[in-house]
């Protein structure tokens, strides 16, 4: 019989989300090394980069990977020779973790969960309650697999019921496009296969947090069915062109996992969960001696990267562009950013638009202002900014005509793409959209020279600041003309890959 005291569990839960915010796994930054080394695509290899380079920062300076710190999964195996000591459920003592790592004042992390999700969607302040899985097994300890999960690549979640004489691969590969970058490539498909459709969604989530080992794989080849449709998806889904953050190249994922159950023999119930390029994930077993106790990764296991803009990067001043000078920027090149921007993610934009519906003033004069799709982290110690990297733009879309008919906004900083409505008021309006590097956050956060609230307070990370930039990258994404890199990159990456022979 194993005892499990409750101070040791929740210090547990903390230190391992602490963790996982500033260390990526090793296997991951192995993998994308790996593939930034051999990435022919400029703008993707350059993507690549920033995000290896922020990684590292993170592992330095404690601070978190992606701005996101996203929502608290637990997959916990409870041996049943198991006792608690404890004065709370297991649930309460993993929010008690929860509640206890995303208010370290070192290193706070983002609290990003609403309750009421169908009305109000209040923020809890905390980042509680976590989504948490139990299993009773054999034994006498108690196995954590901890995830905290990105909501952009959760919200690329995908799930079918298909016939069972119907073909995964070809549903995978028809979905993944439609994924868009929101998931912030490359990184890891998760595939669930069988069961019912909870089973399924269940597995793939399980299926993000196995250790990337393809190459291993490919060099020793498959010995089972489910190896070798790993193999032949990974192979096709990078074959798409995807690339790193949408931008065309020849990693889209980094490792296809796949988890499957027996199922009803009417049914082949299938789910893909992407893992984003902020990997979070750990795992742990507590014995009764104590809190698990968590081994940093070494530094020189990051590789050596810099980055540079490039002699052909464009410095733009935010205080003084032009719709002229706008004009004449080039679809994928690369701007260094100065000066004054505001920001505004759902709530914020949300609010806004009821306000011109209603005809009341607005608290922010946007004229000639660009807005950037974010919600940072809060500052520590001598910080400007926390963490500070973009929000999918997707999510604004159904603003976009608004807020550039009505406000005067000339441009737009976010992560992927942005769908066809937003593409057609741009072009419109003679506006821009510009892309930072999902997944470099503390990298993008080192631009940020100056930063307060100046709205919507009471929204949290949602308020909207103003920021004085420096020299901030970012890709043109979708030109005046409408013309958008997301759109067109892929297909050429794709056309590519197609005739690009393979290295044996």
């Amino acid at each position: 019989m194993t005892l499990i005291r409750q101070e040791d569990f929740i210090q547990s839960i903390a230190d391992a989300l602490q963790y996982i915010s500033y260390y990526h796994p090793l296997d991951f930054i192995q993998a994308l090394n790996t593939a930034y080394q051999k990435e022919q695509s400029p703008a993707a290899k350059d993507a690549m980069a920033q995000i290896l380079i922020n990684s590292r920062l993170c592992a330095e300076g404690h601070r978190p990977i992606c701005q996101d710190t996203g929502i608290v999964t637990v997959f916990l195996k409870v041996g049943m020779d198991v006792r608690w000591a404890s004065q709370l459920s297991v649930l309460e003592m993993v929010n008690q973790g929860v509640r206890q790592a995303y208010s370290h004042p070192d290193n706070v992390l983002r609290a990003s969960i609403l309750k009421d999700p169908a009305g109000k969607r209040i923020n809890t302040q905390d980042n509680t309650p976590a989504v948490v899985h139990i299993e009773l097994v054999l034994g006498d300890k108690v196995e954590v697999e901890i995830a905290a999960k990105g909501g952009g690549s959760e919200a690329k979640s995908k799930f079918v019921m298909l016939n069972p004489s119907d073909s995964i691969v070809d549903w995978v590969l028809k979905t993944v496009p439609t994924m868009g970058a929101g998931w912030c490539p490359p990184g890891i498909l998760g595939i669930g296969i069988g069961g019912t459709a909870e089973k399924a969604m269940l597995l793939a989530k399980e299926a993000c947090m196995e250790s990337i080992d393809i190459q291993d794989l490919i060099a020793k080849g498959p010995a089972n069915a489910l190896e070798e449709l790993r193999l032949e998806l990974y192979e096709k889904v990078n074959a798409l062109g995807i690339g790193a953050q949408g931008l065309g190249g020849l990693t889209t994922v980094l490792d296809i996992k796949i988890k499957d159950y027996p199922t009803h023999a009417a049914n082949k119930p299938v789910a893909i969960i992407p893992n984003c390029a902020a990997t979070r994930h750990t795992h742990f077993v507590l014995d009764g001696s104590g809190p698990a106790e968590f081994t940093p990764p070494r530094l020189e296991d990051w590789p050596s990267i810099t980055w540079e803009a490039g002699a052909t990067a464009r410095r733009v001043n935010l205080d003084t562009v032009t719709p002229a000078e706008m004009a004449t920027w080039q679809l994928g090149e690369t701007l260094l950013l100065s000066g004054t921007m505001l920001t505004g993610r759902d709530a914020a934009h949300k609010r806004l638009a009821d306000m011109i519906t209603k005809g009341e003033p607005l608290p922010v004069d946007f004229t000639n202002k660009f807005i950037y799709y974010v919600g940072p982290v809060d500052p520590v110690r001598d910080e400007v900014v926390g963490p500070a990297g973009p929000t999918t733009a997707t999510r604004m879309d159904n603003f976009t005509e608004t807020m550039l008919a009505e406000t005067g906004l000339i441009g737009m900083i976010g992560k992927s793409e942005r769908g066809q409505e937003a593409i057609d008021a741009i072009k419109k309006h003679q506006a821009v959209y510009l892309m930072a590097v999902g997944g470099a956050a503390y990298l993008v956060s080192k631009a940020i020279k100056k930063s307060h609230i100046v709205a919507f307070a009471d929204l949290g990370m949602e308020a909207i600041h103003e920021f004085v930039v420096e020299d901030m990258p970012v890709t043109v994404a979708v030109d005046v003309q409408g013309q958008s890199i997301h759109q067109i990159a892929p297909k050429i990456w794709q056309s590519k890959i197609g005739k690009i022979p393979v290295v044996t």
